[in-house]
């Protein structure tokens, strides 16, 4: 028998995973779409917020908190940005993608956020996380797209769940890392005083960390905008549609807008959220 013939596939791997997707699709469907509603309502609640207000109200919006957090320049900037894409006639596409955006992240915070702090406090769990965490930050995002269609069909929620798990990784690590960054010698003098675990962790080290988790969020925002094209792929809406559109007819121009909307977008929640961090 020779070992090393690989003219012909020895392991079934594809079939193996292609049977065991199947089994979860035809009897835990209802476990998949209990994970999906949140998800969807969440996303129809941000949709409706950013769809339904008139665009100078939002625009008013993402300039106050620009200006208050970021300063005059980023205010300005924001100001162009969102009037620029309204002109080049991207604004629902644009309100879409902003609320995709921010229901990734918010579930991204949600998830990653305590994942982050349990491996910032216990090196057996960090262990166990990370390779995890290493998996779904090498496999290509278009990876996730077959298992994610199957399991929840074709549309904007699995793009938003495609997308969450493409960006959790950031915010985990840095989370992690903002937590053993505390000095030892500040929790040993808290627990000294009388504290106890939960109010070192509440009072210490979230506050000292919050620097590095907010660092982690703005990671997350940015690879959480890399995903909309590609989840567009899906049904996903927003700015990935006129991408992928003149990408499939060719039309340069089409492409070129949506790509430039999406750059602008991306710079804009950029500079507000870091300064978040540094606030």
């Amino acid at each position: 028998m020779n070992f090393f013939n690989f003219e012909e596939k020895q392991i079934p791997l594809d079939d193996w995973v292609q049977s065991f997707v199947d089994w979860l699709v035809y009897n835990h469907r209802d476990i998949f779409q209990a994970i999906k509603t949140p998800i969807e309502l969440c996303l129809k609640g941000f949709e409706w917020v950013f769809t339904t207000l008139p665009p100078i109200a939002v625009i008013l919006f993402f300039v106050a908190i620009a200006w208050y957090y970021a300063g005059k320049r980023v205010a300005i900037f924001s100001l162009i940005t969102l009037v620029l894409v309204g002109y080049l006639g991207l604004w629902e596409d644009t309100m879409i993608t902003l609320a995709m955006v921010v229901s990734s992240v918010f579930f991204c915070a949600i998830v990653g956020i305590p994942l982050g702090i349990m491996s910032g406090r216990s090196d057996r769990f960090e262990l166990f996380l990370r390779p995890a965490l290493d998996a779904m930050q090498t496999i290509p995002p278009f990876v996730y797209l077959v298992p994610v269609v199957m399991l929840f069909s074709i549309g904007t929620v699995s793009g938003i769940l495609a997308t969450i798990v493409f960006a959790l990784p950031p915010i985990v690590r840095l989370t992690s890392l903002g937590i053993r960054q505390v000095h030892p010698e500040l929790i040993e003098a808290s627990l000294a005083f009388g504290a106890t675990p939960w109010q070192v962790l509440r009072k210490v080290q979230f506050p000292l960390a919050l620097p590095s988790i907010m660092a982690g969020l703005n990671q997350t925002l940015m690879m959480a905008l890399s995903m909309v094209v590609i989840a567009a792929l899906i049904g996903a809406g927003g700015l990935g549609n006129p991408v992928v559109q003149g990408l499939n007819t060719l039309e340069i121009g089409l492409a070129t807008i949506g790509g430039l909307a999406i750059v602008l977008l991306a710079m804009m929640l950029d500079r507000i959220t870091q300064s978040f961090g540094q606030q």
